[in-house]
């Protein structure tokens, strides 16, 4: 990650995405990256959208769409990650208005994914570490990825997270065993809601 982000920066961003979700589910507009947007946030980084919805005092996935590559701006890919987040992941119906007092929002700002290289494909658990790899598995026209933090809330080992990657991606769970299969890494710096609309804190993964 060529940019440092910081606390400030983490804020800034759970903020407009939160804004940018409820201003469109309320009004259908697109909001525009704010004139005070710092313009570290200017530079391209991959960038994901997570809403988990508190259920009986625990977080249940709601919606999780982002850019896994610096395609765009840092600020804009957040604005539309958010969006799509609440309107099109394909897991879920759109989220309504009225659920956001509900919705804790979280921003993953991810590094460049790198192919991880090993020699042999069992190598692959003892090259990657849960608690601060993301995963990115490609096979043909199949793709999964899952961030840093899901094998942590899941409680999952390195292979485990293989696994699932893998099964994210439509393959079977021992698909990272096969030569055909390239898998990615990367890191992400993640912040969220403490509570809906509540603090923002940098959330550690590890």
């Amino acid at each position: 990650m060529s940019v440092q982000i910081k606390d400030e920066h983490g804020e800034f961003l759970v903020k407009l995405a939160r804004r940018a979700i409820e201003t469109f589910l309320r009004d259908r507009e697109v909001i525009r990256p704010p004139e005070e947007t710092p313009k570290e946030l200017w530079e391209p980084m991959g960038v994901f959208v997570t809403l988990n919805k508190l259920v009986g005092g625990r977080k249940v996935l709601r919606g999780c769409i982002g850019f896994p590559y610096p395609e765009k701006p840092l600020v804009q890919a957040t604005i539309e990650a958010a969006i799509a987040s609440a309107t099109e992941d394909p897991r879920f119906p759109p989220v309504e208005l009225d659920e956001m007092d509900e919705i804790v929002v979280e921003v993953s700002v991810l590094t460049r994914p790198e192919l991880v290289r090993v020699e042999d494909p069992r190598d692959y658990p003892k090259a990657i570490k849960v608690g601060r790899d993301g995963l990115i598995v490609e096979r043909g026209i199949f793709r999964g990825l899952l961030l840093p933090q899901v094998p942590v809330e899941w409680g999952w080992d390195e292979k485990t997270f293989l696994s699932q990657c893998c099964m994210k991606a439509g393959l079977y769970p021992d698909a990272w065993l096969d030569p055909g299969t390239r898998i990615y890494c990367f890191q992400a710096i993640v912040f969220e809601e403490e509570e809906p609309r509540g603090p923002i804190r940098r959330r550690e993964l590890s």
